[in-house]
């Protein structure tokens, strides 16, 4: 984080001052404080990426957040093992600590936030905060969608909250509208681009025309994914993410296991090129979709049609398409990552916790805390209907179409158009196929029973349509 100027803090504590509410702290307040303005002390965990945006955003913003909330939030302290990440905070290193007690146990702090990811400690310093009558900000998508019924009940027992807006698609406030904005609908589909570094892989591949291994080493250098990328690229981040939303859609937290998960790393550049040429871009997807069997509950990539709402979402941003039976369809859309729309988002859920907002909303998801008996039936991926991008690689000899034409067929899939390109290398054609609407289990039936001919010179690859 950039040094902050001790003049864009407004008015800085001496160390060891107290005021008369026994805070010490950075004042967030210009000018002149109220003799009654509340004050709320605030403790951050964790001061990497998320953590110095909140930081920065809390002792920076103008108007200050008093102007705006009548509130006096003081950033009292900051919680960081590692050292080498300190930097100055209202024009002083004192606010640090390596301790993360020194937040959960201090009585004076009201409201703690959680932002260095994982599992544990996150989810143990969580508990003891909610143990202490804290209510909780978080960033941690991964921590909520593997023990948010735990986490969700412990806060319900103790009458607290927990924020977690900051989970989901950075700064576009997509938690706030779904759990308020959107109360009045019954949400019919989600459909979702959750991951800025899929995104702009994908982006390169499909605007630059270059393979995933060099789309990913230019995201990699650009700072938009991380040396292990797994987690955005074979959609793990993308699922979790699909849980919480998932959960405030259909008022039930789902188990991250029933998310059909496939990620983009093993998407060849000339699908990517056929499928431009019919008009459709790829974009990694999570679907989330009521049925009268249950709901679908999927991450993978997909095309989607030029007009469609997420086609034209690129590059590091998110976008989530919500499809409620009153409102229809409405996109949210923003940068889905980064140290300052991140940290807005973890600076509105404090907000809330200090005007003592957030409890009142946490009380209106305390379906999220539901045992896994209360969750809806998820269907299976091989249930699920929808269109097909199918590419075949094959010997060029007379019978091989009617050949495939005859599998498709008779497994119940209709071919809705057939395009076949130039010669590839190794001897083999592409044939290229849209198929209508099938059912997924007989749509891989099919290809199992078509890569077996001797014909195919390379298994058959495919990418799902979402229109």
């Amino acid at each position: 984080m950039a040094e902050v100027s001790p003049l864009a803090v407004r008015a800085l504590p001496v160390r060891g001052h107290r005021d008369r509410f026994g805070a010490s702290g950075i004042s967030l307040s210009a000018g002149r404080r109220d003799t009654y303005m509340k004050t709320v002390n605030v403790g951050i965990i964790g001061f990497g990426t998320v953590g110095s945006g909140a930081a920065a955003i809390l002792a920076e913003s103008d108007p200050p957040l008093s102007e705006k909330t009548g509130i006096d939030i003081r950033l009292k302290r900051i919680a960081e093992k590692d050292r080498s990440r300190w930097r100055p905070v209202g024009g002083s290193l004192d606010i640090f600590t390596e301790r993360a007690e020194d937040i959960t146990d201090d009585p004076e702090i009201e409201i703690a936030v959680e932002v260095i990811g994982g599992i544990e400690p996150a989810r143990s310093l969580i508990l003891r905060a909610l143990d202490r009558g804290k209510a909780v900000v978080t960033a941690n998508k991964a921590l909520l969608a593997t023990h948010g019924r735990e986490l969700f009940r412990r806060a319900m027992e103790r009458g607290s909250s927990i924020g977690f807006e900051a989970s989901v698609a950075g700064g576009v406030p997509v938690i706030g509208a779904m759990r308020d904005g959107l109360i009045a609908n019954r949400i019919e589909a989600i459909v979702a681009i959750l991951n800025g570094t899929s995104n702009y892989v994908l982006t390169r591949m499909v605007e630059g025309g270059i393979p995933f291994p060099k789309a990913l080493a230019e995201a990699q250098a650009q700072g938009y994914a991380e040396r292990n990328p797994a987690n955005d690229i074979e959609g793990t981040d993308t699922a979790h993410k699909l849980v919480l939303l998932a959960g405030l859609a259909f008022h039930s937290l789902v188990d991250l296991k029933d998310v059909s998960t496939e990620g983009i790393s093993n998407l060849a550049i000339e699908d990517i090129r056929y499928a431009g040429e019919m008009g459709y871009g790829v974009k990694l997807l999570a679907v989330a979709r009521r049925r009268p069997a249950g709901l679908e509950l999927r991450v993978h990539p997909a095309l989607v049609p030029k007009g469609h709402p997420l086609y034209s979402v690129r590059d590091v941003f998110n976008g989530v398409l919500v499809v409620g039976d009153a409102t229809g369809p409405i996109l949210f859309c923003g940068r889905g990552a980064g140290r300052m729309p991140t940290g807005s988002a973890v600076v509105a859920d404090i907000v809330d916790a200090a005007r003592g907002t957030a409890s009142q909303a946490f009380s209106k998801i305390a379906f999220l805390r539901n045992g896994p008996e209360s969750a809806p039936r998820v269907i299976s991926l091989s249930e699920i209907e929808t269109r097909y991008f199918v590419r075949f690689t094959v010997q060029d000899r007379p019978g091989v179409l009617g050949a495939i034409a005859g599998v498709l067929g008779g497994k119940g899939v209709s071919i809705a158009s057939v395009i076949q390109k130039e010669p590839v290398e190794e001897g083999g054609v592409p044939i290229v196929m849209m198929t209508h609407s099938a059912k997924e289990k007989h749509f891989r039936a099919a290809l199992e029973e078509i890569g077996r001919f001797p014909f195919c010179v390379r298994p058959p690859a495919f990418l799902r349509v979402e229109e």
